[in-house]
């Protein structure tokens, strides 16, 4: 059986790798993802993978023909892509969320897939005000104050449509309650709490009091067995709606005491509302009030029919899915792909793992120690900057052939500022700061650049910056291997030192390749 499963790198589609991994009647599976992760981690592994950008704002007819060239001679389409942040890219999230499911399904058809698994949520429901729970035929029109329910609520319509125009497709869609595992963690504080939200805390200890909302009730489940309830769907080729969810309820005392050391403050939802929104508003949080109003609301899921038809049963509570989460929210876990890294960059698609060294590290006398180490700073000062411009080129051309290869890379000098900050702490050598802040800026101004347009992005625009980052790229070369011809007297290891030199090599092709590309378009009038 060949599985393909879109948004492979996200909480679900990790997991659900983990499981087609150990399940016999899987014999292939193909990950596919806007943004390619770290093939080599052990998660990923195993898996082949291609990158596909189910938003594209190229023509909706162009993206389905790509996914349908990926999924043919498939057996089934795990369909698990979401785009969470950013919040405020409304039209975005639209365009991912649901037409992105649309162009998904409509691929699966062209392909002759003939079995479609998607991805719904207990958000899509309508709203409760009891903990009454409800099965799968609750109506699913969704939280109106909130954009995820609202989106989940028009993908169920689109996964309507194409059941009643193809009948011979079994389509499939789980609403689990929330998912939760420690490698999560990380994700979860950038796309809900945000850098400001003090989560490191928990390293010391846990709050003495939680204050939440009166009333709040939550489900969970597990990633690894919501991950199980994907993979028996795909087995068994099941069709219709499963609900998903850990078999406890959590109230406000049992997440004060998972929290905490059980003392909870309840504070009316209409003033944690307000506080919220302020916070929101003022960008001190990601995550807008409609998250609020969806976590009141929701309702309780029976998951009789998952049990008693597919023989489904949670291996972890609720409770330990929250304690789970903690744990890694508490030392910033991650994995190496774009959507769970932890949070201290490690670079995904390229095995840029932390330096290895050889023996004790440190500046021998016959070395200037302020020179080489203000030639370390130079560099990762260059890094900063490149990176600024990467990241902004990754937004900016996301819509072009080349956006995976620019996110990918993206994701490599992360990890390759992050071996230049370790560096420099091994070796007692200051960073500079200043240094990396005048680069931040400087990249800032350098969008001022005499590219035709005042005010807005020209054709020539991607030349000009492609030909800055490949001189960035050259630099990083050179970098590295002027530390490679010092590693036996610093300590490194030289081994490591030829991978990051080959590595930008590759980088440097991308480069070429993207350059060769703006080149053509940089000066049409039409």
């Amino acid at each position: 059986m060949r599985v393909v499963v879109v948004g492979a790198t996200g909480n679900a589609g990790t997991a659900l790798l983990r499981a087609l991994q150990e399940e016999p009647q899987v014999t292939s599976v193909l990950g596919i993802a806007r943004r390619l992760p770290d093939r080599s981690a052990e998660q990923y592994r195993h898996a082949e993978w291609a990158a596909v950008d189910i938003a594209a704002q190229d023509t909706a007819a162009s993206t389905v023909a790509r996914l349908t060239e990926q999924f043919r001679g498939a057996d089934a389409v795990v369909h698990l892509a979401w785009l969470v942040q950013p919040n405020r890219e409304r039209d975005l999230l639209r365009r991912t969320n649901v037409e992105g499911t649309r162009r998904v399904a409509e691929a699966v058809v062209g392909a002759g897939v003939p079995h479609l698994v998607v991805a719904s949520s207990v958000g899509a429901y309508s709203p409760v005000d009891d903990d009454t729970p409800r099965h799968e035929g609750w109506p699913t029109r969704g939280i109106p104050t909130s954009h995820y329910s609202v989106d989940k609520a028009a993908q169920e319509r689109v996964l309507d449509e194409f059941e009643a125009a193809h009948p011979d497709l079994a389509v499939a869609r789980l609403r689990p309650a929330l998912i939760f595992q420690a490698d999560a963690a990380q994700s979860v504080v950038r796309y809900f709490l945000g850098p400001l939200v003090p989560v490191r805390l928990l390293r010391q200890g846990r709050p003495p009091a939680l204050p939440l909302p009166a009333g709040l009730r939550l489900q969970a489940a597990h990633a690894d067995d919501v991950a199980d309830a994907y993979r028996r769907v795909v087995v068994e080729r099941a069709s219709g709606a499963f609900n998903v969810a850990a078999d406890d309820l959590l109230h406000g005392e049992d997440l004060a005491r998972i929290a905490g050391h059980g003392r909870l403050v309840e504070v009316p939802p209409a003033v944690v509302r307000t506080a919220l929104a302020a916070a929101y508003d003022s960008r001190l949080v990601r995550a807008d009030p409609g998250w609020l109003d969806m976590a009141m609301a929701v309702p309780v899921l029976d998951t009789t029919r998952i049990k008693e038809e597919l023989g489904w049963a949670p291996r972890r509570t609720a409770a330990e899915a929250v304690e789970d989460l903690l744990g890694g929210m508490a030392v910033g876990q991650g994995l190496r792909s774009a959507p769970l890294r932890p949070a201290t960059p490690r670079p995904a698609g390229a095995s840029v793992l932390p330096l290895r060294y050889r023996g004790p590290v440190g500046i021998p006398d016959s070395m200037d120690g302020g020179l080489l180490g203000l030639y370390l700073s130079d560099h990762l000062t260059g890094v900063t900057a490149a990176l600024e411009l990467l990241e902004r080129m990754t937004r900016s051309y996301r819509d072009t052939p080349f956006h995976a290869e620019l996110a990918e890379v993206t994701e490599q000098l992360r990890g390759e500022r992050e071996l230049y900050r370790d560096l420099l702490h091994r070796l007692g050598a200051p960073p500079r700061r200043h240094r990396q802040a005048a680069a931040w800026l400087g990249e800032k101004a350098g969008r001022l650049k005499l590219n035709g347009r005042l005010t807005r992005r020209s054709p020539l625009s991607a030349v000009l910056e492609a030909e800055v980052l490949r001189a960035a790229v050259v630099g990083k070369i050179g970098g590295w291997r002027t530390l490679r011809d010092h590693a036996d007297q610093i300590g490194l290891d030289t081994g490591q030192l030829d991978e990051l030199i080959d590595l930008d090599l590759r980088q440097l092709d991308t480069i070429e390749r993207f350059h060769a590309y703006a080149r053509e378009r940089s000066f049409r009038t039409a």
